[in-house]
């Protein structure tokens, strides 16, 4: 009787927990609190997209408007960011780019960098390997990027309304001291080595997110050959975690309007099921 009991319960917490998970194609949901009519909204983003892909719809627009505030993953409208990026962004005990990798490999990154994004490799020398993503991502997407977050910044200054951080870069930059410096690099030489296909994934995803299919985006992300790669506790399902008290607190306070990465939406272990087993009823918006 015991284990027909525990068996019993394990298929309950398991049909609940399965219950949670989206199931509607939406990057807009409604967030309404226990015991609240106030509601906040969550908005899923693409962080780097090209101009031809980019599009603000009217409903985020109405549900900015309906906020006071916005909060991003960081804050990216904090005047110290830049100062604050340049402490945090250097690796740990005196490493060196030049000290993780091969002399051939050092010199292909180098050459790289150099003739494909048109950046001399020596201002990263001490930086954590994951900083170099960024400018590589120009290569990838071949075009001049637009941003989501830096959108929602504008809108928020145009309605005079304050942008917040979920999390301080500080403890963003501090989840690349975790992860082995020398993964890092091996993701960089990765890209580099594979660009085409790098290509090919990027505009799938691209895809996805503009169908709004959250639950692929976000299995895309955890099979992707140039993504997380073994490390989606840390960058993904613990700062899910972490950041519900966080919103919690926040919407308490104020009307916001909260904007993360589309990938941390999906899934049992995603933004949108970690709050409704918290009681909060969340509502896609097309």
């Amino acid at each position: 009787m015991k284990r027909i009991f525990l068996s019993m319960l394990l298929c309950a917490v398991s049909v609940l927990s399965h219950a949670q998970v989206p199931t509607e194609n939406s990057l807009l949901w409604e967030i309404t609190a226990p015991n609240s009519a106030n509601p906040s909204y969550l908005f899923g983003t693409i962080h780097l997209i090209c101009p031809a892909d980019f599009s603000l719809s009217d409903s985020l627009k109405a549900a900015v408007a309906r906020t006071q505030q916005i909060a991003l993953e960081v804050d990216m409208d904090d005047p110290g960011m830049m100062a604050e990026m340049m402490k945090t962004m250097n690796m740990r005990e005196g490493n060196e780019l030049k000290n993780l990798v091969s002399e051939q490999d050092y010199a292909k990154i180098s050459q790289f960098y150099k003739d494909s994004v048109g950046m001399g490799i020596a201002m990263f020398e001490k930086a954590k390997p994951f900083v170099l993503m960024g400018p590589l991502f120009s290569s990838i997407l071949d075009c001049q990027p637009q941003s989501y977050e830096m959108a929602l910044v504008e809108l928020a200054g145009k309605q005079k309304s304050e942008v917040i951080g979920i999390e301080t870069l500080s403890e963003q930059m501090a989840i690349f001291d975790t992860i082995p410096y020398k993964d890092q690099i091996k993701m960089v030489l990765s890209l580099i080595d594979s660009l085409p296909q790098a290509r090919k994934e990027f505009k799938n995803l691209v895809a996805l997110y503009k169908s709004q299919n959250i639950n692929d985006l976000y299995s895309m992300t955890l099979k992707s050959d140039f993504g997380l790669d073994g490390n989606e506790e840390v960058m993904l399902f613990e700062r899910n975690q972490k950041w519900i008290s966080r919103i919690q607190k926040t919407m308490s306070e104020k009307s916001t309007f909260f904007a993360v990465g589309a990938a941390h939406l999906g899934g049992e272990r995603g933004v949108i099921a970690l709050l409704r087993k918290e009681g909060y009823k969340l509502r896609a918006i097309k």
